[in-house]
């Protein structure tokens, strides 16, 4: 197909536009009517999912515009199911609406948890990933892998860093509840750790990769979009990112672990807080063990779930919608 370029109603610079980039796509940003000398050069146009919202007419008259040009309509929504926490009468209307008229051709989404509401009769899984410009190991593999695999080398038994302000913000009620108790769990059992609230305590991409690392388990619990979701579903990013760095992530209990990741084998996980503190003595037990499975998910991770790999997959969902490809769940 002679066509590359992508429309992005946006002007963020994200790592999936990268990773697209990096195959041959150009993008134009900020196109609500774009003019047909662009539109024959189009291969689809990104919008983001909350502009449907909070600008509805708009989003339409672009749908109609773009149909017209054979031309499709994509969101890709990382913030999935956070829609169910609308409140306000109106929005909750809209979200009603847009999930009848479908204006999307192609909804992209990290989680699959609500599937009473698709938004488009293409369904893409598209889960978050590893930002590799960022997350890597921050040295050659081998020498870091090796420093990795020394146990005297570690500050904490146990880390997570991510927002825990519950008195700020409702998302955080759970995960500020949780991380208070197992703190006094692992102060019990004499297990170091290091919790931090990173509403309060900015971090830099330097103070990350230096706890990462400096941390023979790398936790996390819960996320901020998940308010009032029934179940825990899409893997955050740093479920990618920390592998990436070489660190070792127990995670909780997620459907779509088993939809990127093999129990045992290149994850592990707990099932509330017994079991988080269980599994943390379990790989805190057996060091080389707990390294074995994380470099086994360093790799997978690298050779699986980078940016690259959601470029390409994105970009065959809309060349395969070109091909007559329009009405299934990939």
């Amino acid at each position: 197909m002679s066509r590359n370029i992508i429309i992005k109603n946006d002007n963020d610079s994200t790592p999936l536009q990268c990773g697209m980039e990096a195959l041959g796509i150009r993008f134009v940003h900020n196109e609500w009517t774009p003019n047909p000398d662009l539109l024959q050069q189009t291969l689809a146009c990104f919008i983001r999912f909350y502009d449907c919202i909070h600008h509805p007419i708009r989003v339409l008259r672009l749908k109609r515009y773009l149909t017209r040009h054979k031309i499709p309509l994509i969101a890709w929504n990382k913030d999935a199911p956070h829609y169910l926490n609308f409140a306000i009468p109106t929005r909750k209307w809209r979200l009603y609406l847009i999930d009848k008229i479908r204006p999307f051709d192609i909804y992209a989404t990290h989680t699959l948890i609500d599937q009473q509401r698709m938004f488009a009769d293409l369904i893409l899984y598209l889960p978050n990933a590893a930002n590799i410009d960022h997350y890597h190991l921050h040295g050659d593999a081998g020498t870091v892998l090796s420093c990795l695999r020394d146990s005297t080398t570690y500050r904490y038994d146990v880390s997570f860093f991510g927002g825990m302000d519950g008195h700020r913000y409702k998302e955080d009620y759970a995960r500020e509840d949780f991380f208070a108790a197992l703190a006094k769990r692992l102060d019990e059992k004499g297990i170091s750790y290091k919790f931090i609230d990173t509403c309060n305590n900015k971090m830099s991409l330097e103070d990350h990769i230096e706890l990462i690392q400096s941390s023979r388990i790398n936790l996390n619990f819960g996320a901020r979009c998940e308010y009032n979701a029934p179940v825990a579903s899409g893997l955050p990013e740093r479920c990618y990112g920390i592998p990436a760095c070489g660190g070792f992530l127990l995670c909780d209990k997620r459907t779509h672990a088993r939809d990127d990741f093999t129990i045992g084998e290149n994850w592990a996980e707990f099932d509330g807080l017994d079991n988080c503190v269980e599994q943390i003595e379990y790989w805190l037990a057996d060091f080389d063990k707990a390294r074995d499975l994380a470099e086994r998910c360093h790799v997978y991770v690298m050779n699986n779930h980078t940016y690259a790999h959601r470029a390409e997959k994105m970009l065959n969902a809309v060349y395969a919608w070109h091909e007559g490809n329009r009405g299934v769940i990939i």
